[in-house]
């Protein structure tokens, strides 16, 4: 992956965020659970391009697509006019697809030197990045070296892009309130286990149990809270990886659902702790 200066400079915001704080606790100006509080919210700041470029990748596959859907349509009307495929994407070369621009140009360039235009859709598949545009692709590919009536292939193809993308937008529209409801379940999770851990266990924190030389031993709530926090980001976790996946079909789009409920956790309850514990 390559390293951008973006993520250097969140990268030594959050390193200098935790070493002012770890010098701040070392004068005695805050306590460990600050610190801790401190240290969560520098390690967000490291971890947020990492998170950021997810989502702007995702977001650009889904504009390659769209702008792949006006490519294919554009392309069965100069093939269904009886222009040959390989012509028909030269002619395309300079109309505008947004995003997509670049890689058309590239691939009609291809084309222009003589590259087989197998190998140049191969080669626009992979430039695209997309799965979507990778099977289309390799369907043209396979119909144009087969011979036979291309343009109802190409436009076969067309049809099954704007289904792909009229689905996505329908599924995104009906399950928007869903992942909304799934953010607002999960924090009403968070309150009830700060709730449990502030209220109800320092209730119980002079239980004890007996060890292996029955003796008595006391439990503290903070030895209770911790196999709460550890159910905490095992729901952050899953939550967001389900959510990404109903809302967007993708278990690496829920991948930024769980790094938010992750950090919300961490930042509620050591802020909790830091602040009112």
């Amino acid at each position: 992956m390559e390293i951008k200066l973006k993520d250097v400079m969140f990268g030594s915001l959050g390193m200098l965020i935790a070493i002012v704080a770890f010098i701040v606790f070392k004068l005695g100006k805050i306590n460990q659970k600050q610190l801790y509080f401190i240290c969560i919210l520098s390690l967000f700041f490291i971890l947020l391009p990492i998170i950021l470029r997810i989502i702007i990748e995702s977001k650009r596959n889904k504009k390659i697509e769209s702008k792949f859907l006006e490519f294919t349509r554009d392309l069965v009307e100069n093939v269904k006019s009886g222009t040959p495929i390989s012509k028909s994407i030269v002619n395309l070369k300079n109309r505008d697809y947004g995003i997509l621009s670049s890689n058309v140009q590239k691939l009609a360039n291809q084309i222009t030197l003589g590259i087989p235009l197998s190998n140049a859709l191969e080669i626009f598949a992979k430039d695209t990045k997309s799965k979507v545009i990778a099977r289309a692709v390799a369907l043209i590919s396979e119909a144009e070296k087969a011979g036979g009536q291309i343009d109802t292939i190409i436009e076969s193809v067309s049809t099954s892009v704007n289904q792909i993308e009229s689905l996505r937008k329908e599924r995104v529209s009906a399950i928007f309130n869903l992942a909304v409801q799934g953010y607002i379940i999960f924090i009403i999770f968070i309150v009830i286990l700060l709730v449990l851990q502030f209220k109800i266990l320092p209730m119980v924190g002079g239980f004890s149990t007996a060890d292996s030389q029955v003796s008595m031993k006391q439990i503290t709530p903070e030895e209770f809270s911790r196999p709460l926090l550890i159910l905490l980001l095992i729901q952050a976790t899953f939550s967001g990886l389900v959510i990404g996946k109903i809302s967007e079909g993708s278990v690496k789009d829920g991948i930024k659902h769980s790094f938010i409920l992750f950090f919300i956790s961490l930042i509620l309850k050591y802020g909790a702790e830091a602040f009112l514990g």
